[in-house]
């Protein structure tokens, strides 16, 4: 197992890939590298290509950190559906249902910071809120797992508050999924129930929850 680059190794891997690219001058690889937490090598390439991609799309002969910004967005986010129609009612939910998420990481305590909203719809999203990381994290700490599923769910209560609770759509579903994923390891992998304490439990272990 090789493990993910810090932000040292992520500078150094960008500066191999930049080698091959016309790089514009405003573009240092040590601020790239500090807002792209969790990428691996074949991330960071990839990202180089995708620059490249979009600066030749706009007929531009220097990769800037424009491009860059946009190549990191389309790796985190999904590529852009800009030709999906949505009328604007279900604009305003999905622009209600993001600010909920952005509102409540913005609140609660040793959260990531609000990196970017969108209400355009990227994959199989109608919007994206992306927090990202402002360093290298090694271990998490129960309070910011707890952070994380009440912005995971800041969507569908701003929807529950803005439209009542029998106009709730199905948009928090993968909200939903992540938030259990992350209660479930910390019940059973990483022993932060108070009711078990601190034990790990197999797929095969029964468990109350």
């Amino acid at each position: 197992m090789v493990g993910l680059p810090d932000i040292n190794g992520r500078d150094a891997i960008l500066k191999v890939h930049m080698q091959k690219l016309p790089i514009a001058k405003n573009v240092k690889s040590i601020n790239i590298a500090k807002g792209t937490p969790g990428f691996s090598g074949a991330d960071l390439a990839n990202l180089c290509n995708e620059a490249a991609l979009i600066t030749a799309g706009k007929n531009k002969k220097l990769v800037g950190m424009q491009e860059f910004e946009k190549a990191k967005d389309k790796i985190m986010m999904g590529s852009e559906r800009k030709s999906m129609v949505m009328d604007d009612a279900e604009k305003e939910m999905t622009a209600y249902h993001e600010a909920g998420h952005a509102i409540v990481g913005r609140l609660v305590p040793k959260h990531d910071p609000v990196y970017k909203v969108s209400i355009i719809p990227r994959g199989r999203a109608l919007g994206v809120t992306m927090f990202l990381p402002e360093k290298d994290n090694y271990s998490i700490s129960k309070l910011k797992l707890n952070s994380q599923i009440s912005s995971l769910f800041g969507g569908r209560i701003s929807e529950s508050l803005i439209y009542g609770d029998d106009a709730v759509t199905t948009g928090a579903s993968n909200d939903i999924e992540r938030a259990t994923e992350i209660a479930h390891k910390m019940v059973k992998q990483w022993g932060m129930s108070d009711t078990l304490g601190p034990l790990a439990k197999s797929d095969r272990s029964h468990v109350v929850l």
